[in-house]
């Protein structure tokens, strides 16, 4: 076997240090599922991406998700961070179709004008669940720390879905939602209960001269990662959402926006989001993020 080729990438940035950090191991085709989650454990990032080869014609290559405690199905950050670090190696810009957890989603790189490589991934197609009862919202917000009055009600607490779900958790004031302190216990019981191991907590609440059209925060203690930086399946799903409820303008077969994400600590980056509408509804959905080398961990 090859020595391993393994990278720290921050993903959804153009800055060294900011974005979220996603280990990347670009030929794991000889390692096996404990040998990937004790690599993933030993990095310590929220998310570490094992490409591996194909295994039907359906694919171009096969990559594997772990948080440092257990394999997810797919991941947004991870995902630009492999095929980031693909093309360091090398590869060409292009569209590749890749299996995860999740199935096949096609992703396409480029290099902009301003030398920085995008990646595009389209994901699944959105799935909502009903909202949540009010009694378990009331069990939600209080472990992140609101007073159930501070929520949006212009949206419910709803899990959305497009490939690897979060429960969306609309806020009204873009300063309380940074100063959130969330008890991470009470957050990890409740997952079973709520169906779902990842809190997206978002606000519209944006200044006039802002870039993003909304700001959120990441919180998934039940798979070992208290808070995640920047989160390509939250914001996607949340582009469905935003489209669902009317919650952002639509003006044809295609809804556009950037959302802006940012831990307690101030850490964060940025995600553009597409949304393919037909008669009004969300039927697909795409993400986009830059990325920059961190390190070559070996």
């Amino acid at each position: 076997m090859d020595p391993l080729r393994i990278y720290r990438i921050d993903a959804f940035t153009t800055q060294q240090g900011q974005g979220n950090a996603a280990g990347v191991v670009t030929n794991a085709a000889g390692l096996d599922e404990a040998g990937m989650q004790a690599i993933a454990h030993q990095l310590g990032h929220s998310e570490t991406a094992f490409v591996l080869p194909p295994n039907a014609g359906d694919h171009d290559l096969h990559i594997r998700y772990f948080t440092p405690t257990t394999e997810v199905p797919v991941c947004g950050h991870a995902t630009v961070g492999a095929h980031f670090a693909l093309t360091l190696e090398g590869a060409a810009p292009g569209v590749r179709r890749q299996l995860t957890g999740a199935g096949v989603q096609t992703v396409t790189t480029a290099r902009r004008d301003d030398g920085t490589v995008a990646v595009r991934i389209q994901q699944n197609p959105p799935t909502f669940a009903a909202p949540l009862s009010a009694e378990l919202v009331q069990e939600v917000a209080s472990a992140i720390g609101l007073d159930v009055d501070e929520l949006d009600s212009r949206g419910p607490v709803q899990f959305v879905s497009t490939g690897h779900g979060k429960l969306l958790i609309p806020v009204r004031s873009l300063q309380r939602l940074r100063g959130l302190k969330p008890d991470m216990a009470s957050l990890a019981h409740l997952d079973e209960r709520v169906g779902s191991k990842g809190y997206f907590v978002f606000t519209l609440d944006t200044d006039a001269d802002d870039d993003a059209y909304s700001h959120g925060r990441m919180f998934a203690p039940g798979i070992g990662v208290d808070e995640d930086p920047v989160t390509g399946n939250a914001n996607g799903p949340l582009g469905a959402y935003l489209v669902r409820h009317r919650l952002i303008g639509i003006d044809g077969d295609e809804v556009r926006f950037r959302g802006r994400q940012r831990t307690g600590a101030g850490r964060g980056g940025f995600v553009d989001v597409s949304v393919q509408v037909a008669s009004g509804e969300p039927v697909g959905v795409a993400i986009e993020g830059r990325a920059v080398l961190g390190e070559r961990v070996r």
